[in-house]
């Protein structure tokens, strides 16, 4: 749409189902990179994708034409599909449903990144969980704790 400039960076954090320690180190970075590839071909811009055994991190620059559900819809669908598609796992792979999403300012770039990229050391000291509550609060969106990604039981 001509005369339509955005500057918009979207962060979004999303888990394996029951998060499952599922993500190897072996192969998730190939996974990744397919992931990184959706967000473009949605028209975005990925920026970093990163995550551990049990979640994800997508930062990206979200195009204003594009609808950020959409993205969304397309990265976890796609992503499983190829997961399952492969020889990873022995058994079906799925994302949980939902996923959280976070806005930034361009100044606020290199931090997000530099965040996202140390996610192994990050986890090392913190839960995905405890993380993901505490991202929540520093944002001011009211959750109810029911749906934070649950667990296997």
């Amino acid at each position: 749409m001509a005369n339509s400039y955005s500057q918009v960076y979207i962060q979004a954090v999303f888990a394996v189902k029951y998060r499952r320690a599922v993500l190897h180190k072996e192969w998730r970075q190939e996974v990744f990179a397919v992931m990184g590839n959706l967000i473009n071909e949605t028209g975005c811009k990925v920026i970093i994708v990163n995550g551990v055994e049990d979640h994800v991190h997508l930062f990206f620059g979200l195009k204003p034409t594009c609808s950020l559900s959409e993205v969304m819809k397309v990265v976890k669908a796609k992503s499983s599909k190829f997961i399952n598609e492969s020889t990873f796992l022995q058994h079906r792979f799925e994302w949980q449903r939902g996923y959280g999403v976070f806005s930034y300012s361009k100044s606020a770039v290199s931090n997000v990144y530099n965040y996202i990229a140390r996610q192994e050391q990050h986890h090392a000291k913190k839960s995905m969980r405890q993380e993901y509550i505490e991202q929540l609060e520093r944002f001011e969106i009211e959750y109810d704790e029911q749906y934070i990604f649950e667990e296997l039981k």
